[in-house]
């Protein structure tokens, strides 16, 4: 057999050899570490094959791919995507290194309040006007397990598709501008008694509900249900009726840079042009 190709997402690879099939052409699956996965196919098969390769390499992430999955796919497949085989360290390891140091850094910074005293915590990384890099450090505070969980797992998945769909550059522009615009958004609006990755999150959030709008040829990174609870617990904070205090600015700013960001991109790439 004769190597078509290699990628890093198993399941969009999944995808095109699955539409490979339904054109006639059978394909073996091959991966060594479950993340980069390349594909094999007979010799004759090779020229048609390379065609249809490249095809996905320009847009891994269209519709075709899902619906040949569906149409031809099977559910005892050779190949093992990572949430069957490896544990969440093996997965975790395999993330893009922003998303592995901003998750590291917010995991510290939240045993730290139990090793030095909590107050002392804050006052070292709360918001401070005259010190720029305290306007990034309130996003790694979290101050229960539930906002620190429920951020992290956000920003780890948000963080991921972001980086395989757009770049790493697009993330990293994504995760400093957002933490800085809705730091000081909650600073200037309400007070420096805040912290929490929540403005980032509603910042990918924003971004992946806008790249996906602009991008209906790909596969909606995020469900509509989904994206309307987000919006609707927003609004209920503003509202203040939540048993929880939350910084609703930096919820708004950050998902505004995000949207903006997101419109940004396509239309530098060329694509909101023609």
């Amino acid at each position: 057999m004769k190597l078509l190709g290699s990628f890093s997402d198993p399941r969009a690879v999944q995808g095109a050899v699955d539409y490979l099939r339904t054109l006639g052409v059978e394909s073996q699956l091959h991966s060594e570490d479950g993340r980069t996965v390349s594909v094999w196919v007979q010799e004759q098969d090779l020229l048609t094959a390379q065609a249809i390769w490249q095809e996905f390499l320009d847009n891994p992430y269209h519709e075709k791919y899902s619906n040949a999955s569906w149409q031809v796919g099977e559910t005892d497949g050779v190949l093992k995507y990572q949430g069957t085989q490896l544990n969440l360290f093996q997965r975790f390891v395999r993330l893009n290194w922003l998303v592995q140091v901003v998750t590291i850094i917010a995991l510290l910074v939240y045993i730290s309040f139990y090793f030095f005293t909590p107050s002392a915590v804050f006052e070292a990384l709360k918001f401070d006007i005259n010190h720029p890099w305290s306007w990034l450090t309130p996003a790694f505070m979290h101050f229960g397990a539930v906002h620190l969980l429920f951020n992290l797992s956000w920003w780890v998945f948000l963080g991921n598709q972001i980086v395989n769909r757009a770049g790493f550059i697009i993330l990293l522009s994504l995760f400093t501008v957002s933490a800085l615009l809705s730091n000081w958004a909650q600073f200037l609006l309400v007070d420096e008694n805040f912290g929490g990755l929540s403005g980032v999150v509603y910042a990918q959030m924003g971004f992946c509900w806008i790249y996906s709008y602009l991008n209906k040829d790909e596969q909606a990174i995020l469900s509509k249900p989904m994206i309307g609870f987000m919006l609707v617990w927003m609004i209920l904070g503003f509202t203040d009726v939540l048993f929880i205090s939350m910084a609703n600015w930096a919820h708004l700013v950050g998902l505004l840079t995000g949207m903006s960001l997101a419109a940004m991109m396509y239309q530098t790439s060329g694509k909101g042009t023609s």
